[in-house]
């Protein structure tokens, strides 16, 4: 029993002697370092390309006035956002291969099991290529482009990048929110066509209506005068509701996309300073607290 441990102790230490010459070869230490060496500078490479390719895509795309191309600037940075995506994934996957020759894989009978192991790839990767397609048919449609806001699976924001397989929306509170193309079911452009602004603003119900018409009126020609985001209106639409402690009355403007929150300050501010000029009270929430005197002297 003590030979056969002796015996399998020995040729364990012969074993474990016989993988540290392998490895502390001198030959094979320095071929490790060269492919080591090669595959580092072929990432580099491709990496310089990618950033060659880019700057070219950068410069075409801004010089596009000397080739008289007019396009929506909307739709030229998302086109640039994809195309840079399809330059960065072509490159790498040409990168690959040497890599792959490199690491002693064969690359031909790689090929040949693709065949047989691209069922169970393609389940695998189904995802991958529902977002790609999505992307493209979202580029190909113009459901939106990059600057625009839109709101998409519960998520608003202006659309920062769109990639072949995601869509970057940044919200106003400054969160990145980043959307796999294939889950986008549903969006709502709010970015396309004319928006709306509208104000609603109250007066006591002791005020005359039809004179603070009249002055809303009269602001709202200044307003459309001064504001070169105002395609149509303000108009005054009347009583829209009675409130608890005021009439409310709305106006509404047709602006520019994207313009609307700045028009309805502008209209929100300039109603205040002419109601305010005009003596026009704006009701406010008051409680009125009626004091009961008692009187302790009575019997």
């Amino acid at each position: 029993m003590d030979e056969k441990l002796k015996e399998a102790f020995r040729q364990f230490t012969v074993n474990i002697q016989t993988t540290i010459e392998e490895f502390m070869n001198p030959e094979r230490i320095s071929r490790i370092l060269v492919s080591a060496t090669k595959i580092i500078l072929i990432l580099i490479a491709a990496r310089i390309v990618i950033r060659i390719t880019n700057a070219l895509i950068d410069r075409f795309i801004d010089s596009r006035d000397k080739f008289k191309l007019k396009i929506h600037e909307n739709r030229i940075n998302t086109a640039k956002g994809i195309l840079k995506s399809v330059t960065r994934y072509t490159i790498y996957f040409i990168a690959f291969t040497p890599i792959l020759y490199e690491l002693n894989i064969d690359v031909k009978g790689l090929i040949a099991a693709a065949g047989i192991g691209g069922l169970a790839i393609g389940f695998g990767a189904q995802n991958l290529v529902k977002d790609i397609i999505t992307g493209f048919f979202i580029l190909f449609e113009d459901q939106f482009a990059v600057g625009d806001y839109i709101e998409i699976e519960g998520k608003t924001g202006i659309v920062e990048e769109m990639a072949l397989r995601i869509t970057k929306i940044r919200d106003f509170s400054g969160d990145l929110h980043i959307i796999p193309n294939g889950a986008i079911t549903k969006v709502t452009n709010r970015c396309r066509g004319n928006m709306r602004a509208m104000v609603d603003i109250s007066i006591a119900y002791e005020e005359n209506i039809e004179r603070a018409i009249e002055i809303l009126n009269n602001v709202s020609k200044n307003i459309s005068k001064e504001s070169s985001n105002i395609i149509e209106g303000p108009f005054v639409l009347g009583v829209t509701e009675f409130g608890q402690s005021g009439i409310v009355i709305t106006t509404i403007a047709k602006v520019e996309p994207m313009s609307q929150w700045e028009v309805e300050r502008i209209m929100r501010k300039r109603f205040k300073e002419a109601f305010d000029k005009e003596g026009i009270e704006i009701p406010y929430p008051k409680r009125v607290i009626y004091n009961q005197a008692v009187d302790n002297n009575k019997d």
